[in-house]
């Protein structure tokens, strides 16, 4: 469909452009990354489990009141459509919640008050779902959990999977980051983490979660007239990573061990809304669910972050929701068009059908024929309240 050439227009895409712009300053996993994990995690081992740690962020290098003030200057009036008027102002609140957020990264109470209002926090079904999760047994013994994969040996196996698809990306090493793996969406850019040593289920879960699904939707969000599919819709993030793990559940990667791991995600955002510190959230894991201390610091760093991150109870939200969507028969390519929302599933019908966006090019390759083969997984998905 052809768009008009109307001031209302023209001031729609100049809104569009300059929101762009703005946000390409906000990429929120760049600064709330502690810079000195390891060397905390050592001390933290060192002072048996009592003393928190004491972490170090990257610099904030923009004017956090000149970038309120520029997006609370734009003249949404001029949008006539009232949809698209609504859906853009929604847009600005949304990033300038997340500006607050890296605004008071490391600031304790402030920080968390500013996550909980742009990603929520963990209802009392979503405690009693994680904790029916860590009911099931894991098989550790599996040859394809054992650690064998430096990050360069990584990269290759994520270079091969990536012929697959139409596009180019750029890799590039961490040793400061929470993740084992993740995608910078404004740069295209996909981030190994070098501390680590990967197993080959880490590598079909990476795969089908990060290039499947992360890269796919950054990709896909380039190609539209509108770049708010781009930088992302509001509430965007729970579909996304529920997505991106739903990508590793019809890929035949997805595992008790990992649905396990996004619960103890769950328990540690919850002990954040009970006020617990990062140490005691660490021994409610590590002592209470026997969580091996590894990976019981790197979930609670996850959580505490900035002074407390609760992002990481959406994934298991996300996933269930997505998995419902997609028993139900819906057209979930819908979700791959850029960073978008299950909650603006209209909303993006609406703009494809106006000429402001495209119909996604890059389509998931594993949503193409469901692979899971685990009964166990089923059950847990299918049980979910």
């Amino acid at each position: 469909m052809k768009l008009e050439n109307t001031v209302a227009t023209k001031a729609l895409f100049e809104i569009d452009e300059y929101i762009d712009k703005l946000v390409k300053k906000i990429e929120l996993l760049s600064y709330v990354n502690p810079l000195n994990i390891e060397a905390e995690k050592e001390k933290f081992f060192a002072s048996k489990y009592l003393t928190d740690p004491n972490f170090v962020y990257p610099q904030i290098d923009f004017d956090k009141f000149k970038l309120h003030r520029e997006f609370f200057s734009m003249q949404i009036e001029l949008i006539d459509d009232v949809r698209l008027k609504n859906l853009y102002e929604e847009i600005i609140y949304f990033y300038s919640g997340l500006i607050q957020c890296i605004e008071t990264i490391g600031d304790g109470k402030k920080f968390y008050y500013n996550s909980l209002h742009s990603f929520g926090t963990p209802t009392e079904k979503d405690v009693e779902n994680a904790k029916f999760i860590l009911h099931f047994e894991k098989n550790l013994e599996a040859e394809h959990f054992k650690p064998k994969y430096s990050a360069s040996e990584t990269e290759e196996k994520f270079r091969d999977f990536s012929k697959r698809y139409d596009f180019s990306y750029q890799i590039k090493y961490s040793e400061t980051m929470g993740a084992i793996a993740m995608v910078l969406n404004n740069i295209q850019t996909l981030v190994i983490n070098t501390n680590h040593t990967f197993s080959e289920n880490e590598i079909g879960v990476l795969c089908n979660h990060e290039i499947g699904v992360h890269m796919v939707t950054t990709m896909n969000g380039l190609l539209h007239p509108l770049k708010i599919f781009s930088h992302g819709f509001p509430s965007n993030v729970e579909t996304q990573e529920g997505l991106a793990v739903f990508s590793e559940y019809m890929s035949g990667n997805l595992t008790v061990k990992r649905l396990k791991e996004l619960a103890y995600r769950v328990i540690a955002v919850d002990s954040l809304a009970k006020g617990y510190s990062f140490s005691k959230t660490f021994r409610l894991l590590h002592n209470n669910y026997d969580l091996e201390r590894e990976e019981a610091f790197y979930i609670t760093t996850r959580a505490h972050r900035g002074g407390g991150f609760t992002k990481d109870y959406l994934y298991l939200t996300g996933l269930k929701k997505v998995y419902d969507y997609y028993q139900e028969g819906k057209n979930i390519d819908l979700l791959l068009t850029g960073k978008v929302s299950l909650d603006y599933v209209d909303d993006i019908n609406y703009l494809i059908d106006n000429g402001y966006a495209v119909k996604p090019k890059h389509i998931t390759d594993s949503f193409s024929e469901n692979k899971n083969t685990d009964k166990t997984i089923d059950f847990i998905l299918q049980s979910l309240k």
